[in-house]
């Protein structure tokens, strides 16, 4: 039976990587389409003639439709498996594309952000789950390895503007309908392994879940803090995805095409970022990768918006590389605060952070009318200064010590 054991271990874990790096890369696509209408703006801008402002609520209704159903998702599936809901997300990606190409009001890009947000809040909480279940143990490898196909998709996002997008025009994002369609492919082969996993669990003994160790007070302050810390993370970097272009087109005179290059080296370094984070929390530890990773981007941050157009170019790697690197570790401690309830957890800090950088946006945006977005970029500089909350999260050994 040893042997049996020894000889079938090796195929579980390459089944597993393989389930893995199938979410990660439909993570890549879901992201990619994500970022198709942010990376359109500079045209939409000039061809709509909107202002910062509603480029900036744009941005809200995606990412508020998202954050709104994200939790309402993950806490349905923890009780209700739905192995063909990623298979589903894609198909609302897919309606969202066609109405990206072919909108022409204000009304009807808000219409197709907000489509493609209910993708969005579909697909996260669940290949989250499926990732989890295909970890082996290795958690933070695990959400990793998921979240940097996502990021990978994000950066891509500038290229494809750069060199197919804003020569072509808005019409051209229909031929990402390609892209949708290679998700769903790919996620219904998800879902039949998801499928086969919960059949062959079925008649098997339940493992007993873990005791929620935490009062709830302390539990609300965990939680309050990491939201804190979401909030410094992603207005930051919704700064960057909506506005940083602008930014770099005034204060240095760049084409619209060559923005998009810089973008791609910030969002590129985020992608790097990620993967780094997870293994790192596996061996040091979940809190000492959120202290160095938001607290530890503030200096390159306040630097940023001083520097000539190459240190722009250097700083901004720096930041999205140590800023990045938290997100795992997060997703993975807080899913440890709440035992039992990993699509719901992953629902509320995936729903968190895309809201609360959609309302970032938009404040943002409406700055940037009034004060301009050369000194809007120089107030974000200061949010990771959020990251000294951290030191009110309960430590390692009272996750998981055992009360008398």
């Amino acid at each position: 039976m040893d042997a049996v054991s020894a000889k079938t271990a090796p195929a579980v874990q390459r089944t597993s990587v393989i389930i893995i790096l199938a979410v990660s890369a439909s993570h890549l696509l879901n992201d990619l389409m994500q970022f198709l209408l942010p990376a359109l703006y500079p045209l939409l801008k000039d061809t709509y003639g909107l202002d910062y402002v509603q480029i900036g609520l744009i941005t809200l209704a995606q990412q508020m439709t998202a954050s709104l159903l994200q939790p309402l998702v993950g806490y349905y599936t923890d009780k209700n498996p739905m192995p063909y809901a990623l298979a589903v997300s894609m198909v609302f990606a897919l309606v969202g594309i066609v109405l990206i190409a072919t909108a022409n009001t204000f009304g009807l890009l808000v219409l197709a952000g907000m489509v493609g947000g209910v993708g969005s809040a579909i697909f996260h909480p669940e290949a989250s789950r499926v990732a989890r279940l295909a970890s082996g143990g290795r958690l933070g490898f695990a959400q990793s390895l998921f979240q940097v196909g996502g990021n990978l998709g994000t950066a891509i996002g500038p290229l494809a503007a750069a060199y197919f997008l804003l020569p072509r025009g808005q019409g051209s994002t229909i031929w990402f309908a390609v892209v949708a369609i290679t998700a769903l492919v790919i996620l219904s082969a998800v879902g039949r392994w998801y499928a086969a996993h919960q059949r062959a669990s079925l008649g098997k003994p339940v493992p007993k879940a873990a005791r929620q160790i935490l009062s709830r007070r302390r539990l609300t302050v965990a939680f309050l803090v990491i939201g804190g810390l979401l909030l410094s993370k992603y207005v930051y970097i919704s700064s960057i995805t909506s506005y940083y272009s602008f930014f770099l087109i005034e204060k240095f005179g760049l084409s619209a095409e060559e923005a998009q290059l810089y973008l791609f080296l910030f969002l590129g370094a985020i992608a790097a970022g990620t993967f780094i984070g997870g293994p790192v929390g596996d061996r040091f530890g979940r809190l000492t990768v959120i202290w160095c990773s938001i607290v530890g981007a503030l200096p390159f941050t306040l630097l940023l918006p001083h520097m000539n157009l190459m240190g722009t170019a250097i700083v901004s790697v720096a930041v999205g590389l140590i800023l990045s690197s938290a997100f795992s570790a997060i997703v993975v401690y807080a899913q440890e605060l709440v035992p039992g309830k990993v699509g719901m957890v992953a629902g509320f800090v995936f729903g968190f952070a895309f809201g609360i950088g959609a309302i970032g946006a938009a404040v943002l945006g409406l700055l940037a009318d009034h004060i301009g977005i050369v000194a809007t970029f120089g107030l974000c500089a200061f949010l990771p200064f959020l990251g000294f909350l951290t030191i009110f999260l309960p430590r390692h050994k009272e996750l998981h010590e055992v009360p008398a």
